[in-house]
């Protein structure tokens, strides 16, 4: 299946190039990384928790203290890194990856915090040219942040190169919700509601607005796992969560 990506791309509803959107986007994570957490929140209701704990159990994280190497690709904030260390054994080491500083630096005083500064480490970069050797980690993941992504093929392959054999590429993202009147709800709470909550909480309303707009673009979780096969991964599933609000990817290289 070809899905190739056009120069020209959306900034929430807007069109913008492809080669300007990772600059848009790293401002609007700059304004709002204080308040990650609850940005969250905000744009699940609080159900990302859940969601994300559902996430980390399908990793297949070790309880003994074999060695298990795992990448979270867009977790600046250390949420997923935190969860994956809490329920892992020992042998379990996390490398945090962002592009965006201000994430990472909550993320790593988080982490100092939790003196845990043995077991995760923070990298700046671009998901679309990951730093690592092939074959590197036993686990991907990347939890609500592969719609970011300018050219999310260029990301998924990158993704996969850096797997182990066997490895699996975890991910979480906002999906299409699949419930008639699920989804009336949800596009009124999500356009009317978030942006004023926002406004009122952090002083801004415009990058949620973006983030919003942000998932409405983001394929459904079938076209999605269609992307994943074509980067490469076996064994692909999609698994909606919440009538569809949100769903999780599972693919592996083989």
């Amino acid at each position: 299946m070809d899905r190739s990506v056009s120069d020209d791309t959306h900034f929430g509803f807007a069109e913008v190039r492809l080669d300007e959107k990772q600059g848009l986007v790293d401002e609007v994570f700059h304004k709002v990384a204080s308040r990650y957490d609850l940005m969250n929140d905000l744009m699940s209701g609080g159900l990302h928790r859940a969601w994300k704990s559902a996430m980390t159990t399908a990793i297949g994280l070790p309880r003994g203290a074999r060695r298990f190497d795992m990448l979270d690709v867009a977790g600046g904030t250390g949420d997923i890194a935190f969860r994956a260390l809490k329920s892992g054994g020992p042998g379990v080491s996390v490398t945090v990856f962002d592009i965006n500083q201000a994430m990472l630096d909550v993320g790593a005083a988080r982490a100092a915090k939790r003196r845990l500064g043995d077991r995760v480490t923070f990298i700046q970069g671009n998901a679309e040219d990951l730093p690592f050797p092939d074959r590197s980690f036993d686990a991907v993941t990347i939890a609500f942040g592969i719609r970011n992504v300018p050219r999310i093929p260029v990301a998924l392959k990158e993704m996969r190169r850096v797997l182990k054999p066997g490895g699996r590429l975890l991910v979480l993202e906002f999906s299409k919700v699949d419930v008639p009147g699920l989804a009336k709800v949800y596009d009124a709470f999500s356009f009317g509601v978030i942006p004023r909550l926002g406004q009122m909480v952090a002083g801004d309303g415009e990058p949620y607005r973006y983030l919003v707009e942000s998932i409405r673009r983001f394929p459904d979780a079938e076209t999605f796992a269609g992307m994943i096969c074509d980067a490469g991964f076996e064994q692909v599933t999609a698994t909606p969560m919440t009538g569809g609000v949100a769903a999780l990817h599972v693919g592996f290289r083989i």
